[in-house]
């Protein structure tokens, strides 16, 4: 059974292929041949153009599918679809996001459920893969002695990206079993940045204080640092949601598919001391 992986350099389809590490005829689509992963195959070629994936689809059994946030996402996602269809690939394993649906209260959240339901649609098999917030979003955010973050006093099911990739490996190992499937990742516990920020003080003995900031101050500091101004109005609105409590569950999919629980964020703030510690 092959395996392409797509967006491989990216911080989710990198934990993938380290959570596949020894599986055989695992591919990698990139756009560059000279910045592909090492120790897997290769295969050069761009989502957002159709013309170059014929071949990289070639003799490809299950896809991974992450298309990289902005308002081509759905584009990219659309050709990907087709290319599989054409190659004959049996299942496509998707990257989506929480709460991906038509009245989602971020862009990116209902350009998600326009490729989910494409693909549903597709008469291929397929999962879905919703993951909540990322622990890893906090890399960065700790400034000396203090957590900044733009949720507020909202808590969240918040993810480390180390268990997505377990959880993607489990399924693209054995599709069959998932087919049909839409899966919400969350962490085992919903926290506030608050907690998190009490967390990292017990964790490392050292003081840390949480500092809330407004979504429109984190909008600003992402233009000023030169991030695209749809990344920065997307951020902006899934800030304002999770300030509002609408990422204040968890659900049992991870443990229910791995068999064990998600890492906690007492694990993450151990195991990215190097990164968090003052």
């Amino acid at each position: 059974m092959s395996i392409l992986i797509t967006g491989a350099n990216g911080t989710v389809s990198s934990a993938v292929l380290r959570s596949l590490t020894g599986t055989p005829d695992v591919r990698v689509l990139v756009r560059d041949a000279a910045k592909a992963p090492s120790g897997v195959e290769v295969a050069v070629g761009d989502l957002d153009d159709p013309a170059t994936l014929d071949r990289a689809f070639e003799g490809v059994d299950t896809l991974w599918l992450l298309t990289a946030m902005g308002p081509q996402a759905p584009h990219a996602s659309m050709n990907a679809v087709w290319a599989a269809r054409k190659a004959g690939v049996s299942h496509i394993v998707r990257m989506s996001a929480i709460g991906a649906a038509h009245d989602a209260p971020t862009r990116n959240g209902r350009l998600h459920a326009l490729s989910d339901v494409e693909l549903a649609a597709s008469g291929l098999d397929w999962t879905v893969i919703r993951p909540a917030f990322f622990m890893q979003n906090l890399l960065g955010s700790v400034n000396g002695d203090t957590l900044y973050g733009g949720t507020g006093e909202g808590r969240l099911g918040m993810i480390d990206v180390r268990d997505i990739g377990d959880f993607a490996a489990a399924v693209l190992r054995d599709p069959a079993q998932h087919r049909g499937s839409t899966y919400t990742l969350t962490g085992p516990a919903s926290i506030s940045l608050r907690d998190a920020a009490a967390e990292l003080t017990r964790t490392y003995g050292t003081p840390i204080a949480y500092q809330p900031v407004t979504p429109d101050d984190v909008r600003r500091s992402m233009l000023d640092a030169g991030l695209p101004s749809w990344i920065a109005a997307v951020t902006q609105e899934y800030l304002t949601a999770y300030s509002a409590g609408w990422g204040d569950y968890t659900t049992p999919d991870f443990e229910k598919v791995t068999g064990r629980p998600a890492r906690s964020f007492a694990d993450f703030a151990r195991d990215h001391a190097a990164q968090l510690r003052p």
